[in-house]
This record gives C-alpha cells, sequence and structure tokens, in this order.
C-alpha cells in the first residue's frame, strides 16, 4: 500500500513538473522574462528585438550600449530605442523603433560601403542615357565611333556576362540608315522599342527601333507618330489603371483625391507620391495592424511634398517637404531624380550633386557616392549589388562612360 501511495505520489510530481515546465515554456514564448527592478523581482512582459542586416556580422547597439551582432534576437522591454547598427568598412545605420509586449520588430540594415569600387561598363562614350520602364535596360548614344558604331545601343542590366559587364551591351541602330547618334530617344511604356527622332534642320524624323536587335531598316513612323503616341499614353493609362483596380474603394479615393503617383514600388507594395493637395490621411486598416511602427509616419500631408504611402501597413511616411511644381501635376513627365532601389524597401536619390540612398521611411539618409558624375544619371541595378552612373571621372579630354558603382 505504501509503495503505490508513493508511486501516486511521484506521478503526481512528474505531471505537475511537466504542467509547471509547460507552462513556463508557453510564458516564455508569449515574451515573460523575470527581471530585479528596483531590487525586486518581477516577472515583465517584453517584445522580440530580430536585428539583421547585409553584410551579416555587423554591431548591435540598443540605446549606444553594445548588445548584440546581427542574426541574433534580443529581448527588450516595451518602450522606444535606439538601434544602432555598424560594421568596420561600412557606414554606420541607426533607427528609432517601438518594442511591443509579445511582438517581433525587425531592425533590418542594409550597409554601404564606405570606399566603393567603381568599374567601367562602357569604353566608347555615352551621350543621354534612358533607363527603360522595367528599370532594367538602359537605352543610350554613342558618337564617337565610325558610322558602323555610331548609333543607339541597349545596355541590359539583367545579362549574366561571363566575361565583363561592358559585354551586356546591344547595338540596335547605327549611323548608316541615319543620324542616329544625335537622335532623342525614349522607351515604349512595355520597353520593347526605343522611340529615336532624328532632326535636320526644321525637319524632323521618328523611327520605331526593335529594342532586341539591330534595325537594318528601321521603321519610319514620322507619319504614324500621333496615333502612336495615343497608344502609349493609353498603354501607360491602362498599366496605372490596373495596378489600381483590385483595391478597396475607400483606398481608391484617397489615392484619387491626393496623390499625384510617381512611381510604384517593385513589389507594388508601395506608392512614391506627390501631394497633389493639403490633407489629413484617414485610417483606411481600422484597427491598426499589430507591430506596425508609427514613429516615422506622417499622415498630414503638404501640397508639393514627396511620400511614401505603404499599402500593406496603411503607413505613410514623407521624404522630403517639395518638389518641383510640375510633378504636382502629372506623375509621367515628373523629372525628379529618385527612383526605387530593387528591395522595394529603398529610394536612390541624387540631390547636391550627390547619391543618397534612403529607407522608404526617410530614415537612414546615406550618402553613398560623392564623386564626378553627370547631371542626374544614377541608375539602381536591379539586384540590388550596384549603381550605374554616368561620368568622366572629371577628365575633360575623355568623354564621358557608363560607372558602376558597387554596394557590395
Amino acid at each position: 500500500m505504501k509503495r503505490e501511495r508513493g508511486n501516486i505520489y511521484i506521478s503526481l510530481l512528474i505531471l505537475v513538473c511537466l504542467l509547471l515546465g509547460t507552462a513556463l515554456v508557453v510564458l516564455y514564448a508569449k515574451g515573460y522574462r523575470f527581471n530585479i527592478l528596483q531590487g525586486q523581482p518581477k516577472i515583465s512582459k517584453t517584445g522580440l528585438l530580430v536585428a539583421t542586416s547585409t553584410p551579416n556580422g555587423a554591431s548591435v547597439d540598443v540605446d549606444h550600449n553594445l548588445t548584440t551582432a546581427t542574426d541574433n534576437t534580443v529581448d527588450l522591454l516595451p518602450g522606444k530605442y535606439t538601434i544602432s547598427i555598424h560594421k568596420d568598412g561600412y557606414f554606420p545605420w541607426e533607427k528609432d523603433v517601438t518594442i511591443t509586449k509579445e511582438l517581433v520588430t525587425k531592425a533590418d540594415a542594409l550597409l554601404y560601403p564606405v570606399a566603393p569600387k567603381l568599374e567601367s561598363i562602357t569604353a566608347t562614350g555615352v551621350q543621354t542615357p534612358v533607363l527603360d520602364p522595367s528599370r532594367t535596360k538602359i537605352a543610350y548614344r554613342v558618337a564617337s565611333q565610325s558610322a558602323a558604331k555610331n548609333g543607339i545601343y541597349i545596355y541590359d542590366m539583367n545579362a549574366r556576362s561571363v566575361l565583363s559587364l561592358q559585354s551586356a551591351t546591344k547595338q540596335i541602330a547605327n549611323d548608316t540608315t541615319g543620324i542616329f547618334s544625335n537622335a532623342e530617344i525614349s522607351w515604349s511604356p512595355d520597353g520593347e522599342q526605343v522611340v529615336a527622332t532624328i532632326s535636320a534642320g526644321l525637319t524632323r524624323t521618328t523611327y520605331l527601333l526593335q529594342a532586341n536587335q539591330l534595325n537594318t531598316v528601321p521603321r519610319n513612323i514620322t507619319a504614324l507618330l500621333p496615333s502612336i503616341q495615343l497608344q502609349f499614353d493609353t498603354d501607360r493609362q491602362e498599366k496605372a489603371d490596373a495596378q489600381v483596380i483590385a483595391l478597396k474603394p475607400s483606398l481608391k479615393k484617397l489615392i484619387a483625391d491626393n496623390f499625384t503617383i510617381l512611381s510604384w514600388s517593385p513589389d507594388e507594395s508601395k506608392i512614391l507620391y506627390v501631394a497633389s493637395t493639403a490633407a489629413d490621411l484617414p485610417l483606411i486598416i481600422k484597427p491598426r495592424l499589430l507591430g506596425v511602427d508609427t514613429l516615422y509616419e506622417k499622415r498630414q500631408i503638404k501640397p508639393g511634398g514627396l511620400y511614401v504611402y505603404d499599402l500593406k501597413e496603411d503607413r505613410n511616411t514623407k521624404i522630403v517637404d517639395t518638389t518641383p511644381e510640375s510633378c504636382r501635376l502629372n506623375g509621367i513627365t515628373c523629372t525628379l531624380p529618385v527612383s526605387w532601389f530593387s528591395d522595394s524597401e529603398h529610394l536612390l536619390f541624387v540631390y547636391n550633386k550627390q547619391i543618397h540612398m534612403i529607407e522608404y521611411d526617410g530614415s537612414n539618409d546615406t550618402v553613398v557616392y560623392a564623386g564626378p558624375f553627370i547631371d542626374t544619371y544614377a541608375f539602381p541595378w536591379p539586384d540590388g549589388q550596384r549603381i550605374a552612373i554616368l561620368t568622366d571621372l572629371n577628365n575633360s579630354t575623355v568623354l564621358p562612360n557608363l560607372y558602376t558603382i558597387s554596394l557590395k
């Protein structure tokens, strides 16, 4: 009898330990931690900070105290913290974040090299490079070679070259059939064709060139230009309409009433826009999603300001206060030197004769290149590894060429 009673006690003890252990595991998973606060033991709910970086292996400071390295997690009491991520040879990253109990907060730093590598991708001299709508190809003119070598070229940034970056170039028109080396060039909305207009005195002749081959007999569309231009405008509008058609009516109204859209992020989750009017943007998602950090949010917009609206989080952030008047009226013709980076989390911005990378919420504005380059010619690479620029490296005796700035 005593042995049976002892076995029961042991079984009950094991059961209690299992239940207690399970409860502790569940509480730990929910963020409960044992702390000593003001000399008293206390169980507190915490939130989880997940710190990552590219490249990895960077140091992580919490409120300027070295805490861990990237690709790690840190338990923190709820509140606002300043997170700094830094690595030798790279510009530091810093951002304020809000830690919420039982939730995961991410600090994902894209670190840029302090001394980026420059590499030429053309050598024949480049004029007026133009990025295509897919942000993967650059059309440009060459005028320093023979008639057969002069003309219009396409550089494909997606080409997987085994030799060098220079081998990704294709000529699509030469000067044996027209002086294409002096042409005004632009892209069709689908990026499959290049429109080239050659001026000779008061005469203007326009050609439609296929972007994937040498056009030995260029198609003259001068007489058809008005109708082709109208079709291009229709195609652009249809694409713009398709991007908003699936949105809820309240969001469509918010966009129509307040946004002059410049561009959508590559993953189409965010809109870069100029405010067309002054407004307080109403909440579209009610209640707000758990974990949405509003520290950098600006829902009060002013005409001419440059903003980013995050469709998934219903979050609006400011980039700059003012833009040219023309950008408030027509996003297609706006020439503001800002473009999306391939990760849809960053913007490339050219101002003060420098190339900046900035997070889409306006934080971490970093000058990644302050060397010589021409006008605002700076194009982000599709894979996020580099930026293409036009430069003569401050040597006026040579023609400018396309170079890449390495970001890794």
